[in-house]
């Protein structure tokens, strides 16, 4: 997508359009989109910060809106984690909060003339994000969740990331890259010799991470590197191009070709 309303500037912690620059980003397109991103704050093993869930989500958001003309959202910083609450430092809400926050500011969005809503979560545990688009989508409102798994394998293959998205669970290879390319600063020492797999997991929602891992990682974060987090995050805003589309098309349907990047 070309045009005005594209942003090449850097992003603090949260996005820093004035309400006229949202005002002038909609002025030039036909259905506006916001993104939100969507975090957790849980614990991710001796070396990643609690907060990487939600630092990813934001690096995937921010990548988005570098190509495409949308309505950046601060995060939701704290989800659906309880699976981690053995950890010190982990902190969850209900999956029925999470619901009732999105469905708000999808709602609130509409009001202002902000017809779409994109939810990128950064985390698996939050299951109930995939019920609010289901339903949102069947009453007539525009709303998708990006990015999906076919989105993060397409990422993972680009990027040459070695691991598979099975036994990438958590704070494995693809999110200390992505955290060594978008905030290095906030990678501690300990990565390189952290590795854990753990692939049969089929008792966690019961028993929890604890059970399967004392560090808190399942993955290979040994493998990790900044150049991989790029290419990463690059895909993502490449599979986003087919939402784009969808969600700006007047009846809403999928454009297999995507659409063109600024």
């Amino acid at each position: 997508m070309s045009g005005s309303g594209i942003r090449s500037a850097a992003y603090g912690p949260v996005p820093a359009d004035t309400t006229e620059d949202v005002r002038t980003r909609g002025a030039g397109v036909s259905t506006q989109v916001a993104v939100l991103p969507v975090g957790s704050f849980e614990q991710h093993g001796p070396y990643l910060p609690l907060a990487t869930d939600t630092l990813v989500a934001c690096a995937i958001a921010r990548e988005i809106a570098t190509a495409y003309p949308v309505h950046l959202l601060p995060p939701v910083t704290i989800a659906c984690s309880h699976e981690h609450a053995a950890w010190p430092g982990t902190v969850s809400i209900s999956s029925v909060t999470l619901h009732a926050v999105v469905r708000d500011i999808a709602a609130s969005l509409r009001r202002s003339g902000v017809e779409a809503l994109v939810v990128v979560n950064g985390h698996g545990g939050n299951y109930v994000l995939g019920n609010v688009v289901q339903e949102s989508s069947a009453r007539g409102e525009r709303m998708a969740l990006f990015p999906a798994p076919e989105d993060w394998e397409a990422a993972r293959v680009r990027a040459g990331v070695a691991t598979s998205l099975l036994t990438d669970m958590h704070a494995g290879e693809i999110e200390t890259s992505i955290l060594l390319h978008a905030h290095p600063e906030m990678v501690r020492p300990g990565y390189e010799s952290a590795d854990f797999v753990a692939d049969d997991r089929r008792h966690l929602l019961t028993v929890g991470m604890s059970a399967y891992t004392d560090s808190g990682v399942i993955g290979r974060p040994s493998l990790g590197s900044a150049e991989k987090g790029k290419e990463l995050l690059a895909g993502f805003a490449d599979s986003f191009g087919t939402y784009f589309s969808m969600l700006t098309s007047p009846d809403g349907t999928t454009s297999t070709a995507g659409a063109e990047r600024g």
